[in-house]
């Protein structure tokens, strides 16, 4: 991982926001489809400039967003914290293939639908015998922005991991017209409430929409919920 998120931190607070240190970059950034509506893709529309430490919105009701404005208080939000803490590798299911392993913890999607791409990430890898093929369920993978999904090399056991800049980015979603989680990449420490850390990992997205039932974690519940962010319709 990143030295510079040594420095960065995430802090759940009980019923409130996000508290980000450590002048953590904030991106608004879209998932690109293709003509059939497949994801296959991001692109970065804005860096929004923020200070050393600053307070992202949990409940979905700021009007700020995507900063917290208090709302929280006013609404009664309930962010009791119901996510496993079990670390990743002891949670995952394997999927086998010729050469590979793919790893799937299937609480932690965020439903960005990256997988879903030419039959599914889940069959292609039953194919990667075939070069390109493994090239393609590789690249699915790696775009998954929660890290429900992890290709490794069988033989060696190597992850691949994208190499991020360590950042928080906020997820657009045209194509399902709404807006989804905070995408925190490069290995950046969540703190729960309750002081106790999450296992560092290089991709995890958080809620920010206020519905999941795996908090702080998304779980797709924006979709459903419709979630919007606001600030996105300057972008």
């Amino acid at each position: 991982m990143d030295e510079r998120a040594v420095r960065m931190r995430i802090t759940v607070t009980e019923n409130g926001p996000y508290l980000v240190s450590g002048g953590v970059p904030l991106i608004r950034a879209q998932i690109v489809t293709n003509a059939e509506g497949e994801s296959v893709g991001w692109r970065e529309v804005e860096r929004i400039a923020v200070p050393f430490r600053y307070a992202l919105c949990r409940c979905g009701a700021s009007q700020m967003k995507p900063f917290c404005d208090g709302a929280h208080e006013l609404t009664g939000f309930d962010g009791t914290e119901t996510a496993s803490t079990d670390d990743y590798s002891s949670a995952a299911a394997d999927i086998d293939g010729p050469g590979v392993k793919l790893h799937d913890v299937r609480a932690l999607c965020a439903e960005a639908r990256f997988c879903d791409r030419a039959g599914g990430l889940w069959n292609l890898v039953k194919s990667c015998d075939d070069q390109a093929t493994r090239e393609l369920a590789r690249e699915e993978a790696m775009l998954c922005p929660s890290g429900r999904y992890v290709f490794c090399d069988e033989e060696t056991g190597r992850a691949h991991e994208p190499d991020f800049e360590p950042s928080i980015v906020l997820v657009e979603d045209p194509s399902m017209g709404v807006s989804g989680p905070l995408f925190v990449r490069g290995g950046i420490p969540v703190f729960s409430a309750d002081g106790n850390a999450y296992e560092v990992r290089n991709r995890v997205t958080l809620c920010r929409c206020g519905r999941s039932g795996n908090k702080p974690f998304c779980d797709g519940s924006h979709i459903a919920a419709k979630f919007h962010d606001e600030g996105a319709t300057a972008s």
